[in-house]
């Protein structure tokens, strides 16, 4: 029954904050069909699917996470040009680890502690 994957929600303390690291930084194009949900948000593109940003309070400790996000929760996405996206990370001072599996891929945080998981496509 189940089809596909349609989003994944992260939570942020300031969207524009987030926005800067998501669109700005990694190139996620803005989704404008976000209708007003009485809290402060983006909807981003990701391929097929959607990454929302939910601005609330976050109940989760950011502090205590594993350095390696590939030990923590996390979104992967597939990308083009893994080592083009490192190196913006590098030079926006955002740090990331490599994959530990031998795949071509590397796991960075955004400014709230969510972690990402980006996939070289082959």
């Amino acid at each position: 029954m189940i089809v596909g994957f349609h989003h994944a929600s992260v939570i942020v303390a300031d969207t524009a904050r987030a926005l800067a690291f998501y669109h700005d930084l990694l190139g996620l194009p803005l989704e404008p069909s976000r209708p007003a949900l009485g809290f402060p948000g983006a909807w981003l593109r990701l391929g097929e699917a959607q990454l929302h940003l939910l601005e609330l309070p976050n109940p989760d400790p950011v502090a205590g996470r594993p350095a390696h996000g590939g030990r923590d929760r996390h979104l992967a996405v597939r990308v083009t040009e893994l080592e083009a996206l490192a190196e913006r990370l590098q030079t926006a001072g955002v740090g990331f680890t490599r994959s530990k599996s031998g795949r071509r891929a590397l796991f960075c945080r955004d400014p709230d502690g969510n972690t990402l998981e980006l996939i070289a496509v082959d």
